[in-house]
């Protein structure tokens, strides 16, 4: 703990009053940046509804894991409706998306095969590797030369993997998904995507950034959660059925753990329901990103290589930006810093979530605080 600390490190936890982007706290209103409910869906009635109904009809929890009793008509229909929103022969719901991607990497690679994974992706891709005991090779971020480099010059006895963000959780860039499909498809590896801060956001029916029209991408397995757009709770796996079968016999946090939560799936549920009746929802989200990006480089602030709602501002030292994120508190704006190993030793910044749940006023607002504080603090 004194090593943490003296690094400044030290993590704790921070009790809220409310969930979603913009609540009372403390006699004040409060601008959470640090939400994923980028739509605003958490606390809409017709998720409320659709929870309160799944409550009613099959109580508090499934009772048992997916392979006992624990599947519910509940889970077969948002699994049929993940398959199509994604445009995959199938789905697997999980019990997050951490789950998911630890389940599936464990499962499906060993200690033969070869993961190339991009250097910024999520920890539990890196951990899913891991456990695989799958050689991991991880290229530079974002760059096809150099994954295109080392899957040219890699040996490898089994299968290779080319394991990717869509939408990068700190940095807020986009993968070349067609890129990573052409080099996959190149090289005769297997291609996994995670479509975490994508799905219900980009692409038709919010299916993600590989279903952009246009130019849609087929991965081998699409991976999302129902924790950022969707409101909810759980992961999945979109793939085909044939993987699909194997993660059900071979995926130890699916078989060993006891199935996702009714309530829980059932507001995924409605949230793609809501998307699907509501196209313009992910588009009004990224108009409104692009707002507050405009807003914060015209008080002069750099917003890094973000593309998405998701918008990083670059402080590098660590102690500073956690000075940095309790200024912004006491002036009624939460927006967490982002410490190693969550982003490169080096890279500490503040990490703002645009969600539906900001009016352009808050975000003009939000800009003015933010840029104002970050050069008291001498951060920029």
């Amino acid at each position: 703990m004194n090593a943490i600390r003296e690094k400044g490190l030290l993590r704790s936890l921070r009790s809220l009053p409310a969930t979603g982007g913009k609540f009372q706290w403390q006699d004040r209103e409060l601008l959470n940046f640090s939400s994923n409910d980028y739509l605003d869906l958490a606390n809409d009635e017709r998720l409320k509804q659709a929870g309160r109904e799944a409550l009613e009809r099959w109580g508090g929890g499934a009772t048992a894991s997916r392979l006992m009793s624990g599947t519910l008509d509940l889970h077969t229909e948002l699994e049929a409706r993940l398959a199509a929103v994604t445009g995959q022969e199938t789905a697997l719901v999980f019990g997050s998306g951490f789950l998911t991607n630890l389940g599936l990497l464990s499962a499906l690679t060993g200690k033969d095969d070869a993961i190339f994974a991009d250097k910024l992706n999520h920890a539990s891709l890196v951990d899913g590797a891991r456990f695989s005991e799958a050689r991991m090779i991880r290229y530079h971020h974002l760059k096809l030369d150099n994954l295109e480099k080392m899957l040219r010059e890699t040996e490898c006895a089994g299968r290779r993997w080319i394991a990717s963000d869509s939408i990068f959780s700190m940095d807020g860039d986009l993968a070349d998904v067609a890129g990573l499909q052409r080099l996959a498809q190149a090289s005769g590896a297997t291609l996994l995507l995670d479509e975490a801060h994508a799905v219900g956001i980009l692409g038709e029916r919010g299916g993600g950034l590989c279903r952009i029209s246009g130019q849609p991408v087929v991965p081998a397995i699409t991976v999302g959660t129902f924790s950022k757009a969707l409101g909810s709770y759980g992961g999945f796996a979109a793939c085909s059925h044939e993987i699909r079968d194997f993660l059900i016999n071979r995926a130890r946090p699916f078989i060993y753990s006891t199935a996702l939560p009714p309530v829980c799936a059932a507001c995924a549920l409605r949230a793609l329901q809501i998307i699907e009746e509501e196209p313009g929802l992910g588009a009004e989200l990224l108009r409104r990103a692009e707002f507050m990006k405009d807003a914060l480089r015209a008080q002069g602030l750099e917003v890094m290589s973000s593309a998405s709602q998701i918008i990083p501002i670059f402080v590098g030292d660590n102690e500073q930006a956690v000075a940095l994120a309790d200024r912004l508190l006491d002036q009624g704006i939460l927006a967490t810093a982002i410490r190693p190993p969550t982003v490169p030793p080096g890279t500490a910044r503040i990490r703002l979530s645009v969600t539906l749940a900001h009016s352009e006023q808050d975000l003009s607002r939000a800009a003015e605080v933010i840029a104002k504080t970050v050069k008291q603090a001498g951060a920029a």
